[in-house]
């Protein structure tokens, strides 16, 4: 089993469900979803460039996917997750847009967010001890020869290449897509997210997920309100 530590809407936010439709399947139910209708793109080639996210659900990654240390167990975790949440702030993001990041697309922030870089910062560093260092093959699948010498001390350090200077948050929307479908796809990315890219975004929670083995999809376990949020509740 490994644990991923991410960033996902409430199920209920529009957001949220406009992610788990484009994607195919909701990481709350683990049900498959139709994929979206209309655009310049037909459902097959939706499903086709949504395949390699689909098993991720619609997130953003803080503290990547990880097996636990061996003197650490899914309780301690919790907790830790529920006495972290209790010392940071919600953060707001004023608004996504749609980016390409090389071949891939996803929704990204559309101006910096130093508060946003300095959660995930937090997350990386606060959960590390429940990190199972990488084994060879978890490295190698990174392929470290296409890596930055930063980005490969991250994944030595870290278990990650893309955290502190090198994280960027983003929403996984896509696989790699051809040069020669981006534009096509950009569109029909476009037209489908507008209605819920409007409003602003604010992380109020950690989620926990889960992958109950190698290669199953990861699905939502637990999510952890941040302080002010639990706060808000309570008054």
């Amino acid at each position: 089993m490994r644990y991923a530590i991410y960033y996902t809407p409430l199920r209920d936010d529009p957001l949220m469900a406009a992610g788990s439709t484009w994607l195919g399947r909701d990481a709350f139910t683990g049900e498959r979803t139709h994929a979206p209708t209309g655009g310049s793109m037909t459902c097959e080639e939706i499903s086709r460039v949504t395949a390699a996210p689909r098993r991720y659900g619609f997130h953003a990654t803080l503290k990547a996917p990880f097996a636990l240390a061996p003197d650490q167990d899914e309780p301690e975790l919790l907790r830790s997750l529920m006495h972290f949440g209790g010392s940071i702030e919600p953060v707001v993001i004023p608004r996504l847009t749609i980016a390409s990041l090389g071949p891939f697309f996803a929704l990204v922030p559309a101006a910096e967010n130093a508060a946003l870089h300095q959660l995930a910062n937090d997350v990386v560093v606060a959960f590390e001890r429940f990190r199972a260092p990488l084994c060879e093959r978890e490295i190698a699948r990174r392929n470290p020869g296409s890596l930055t010498v930063s980005q490969l001390n991250n994944l030595q350090r870290w278990g990650y290449p893309y955290v502190f200077d090198d994280f960027r948050f983003h929403m996984t929307l896509t696989g790699p897509v051809e040069a020669h479908d981006r534009a096509r796809l950009r569109r029909t990315l476009e037209a489908f997210f507008a209605p819920v890219l409007e409003e602003p975004v604010t992380i109020a929670n950690l989620a926990l997920f889960v992958e109950p083995e190698a290669n199953a999809p990861f699905q939502v376990h637990s999510l952890h309100p941040l302080a002010v949020t639990r706060r808000r509740r309570s008054a």
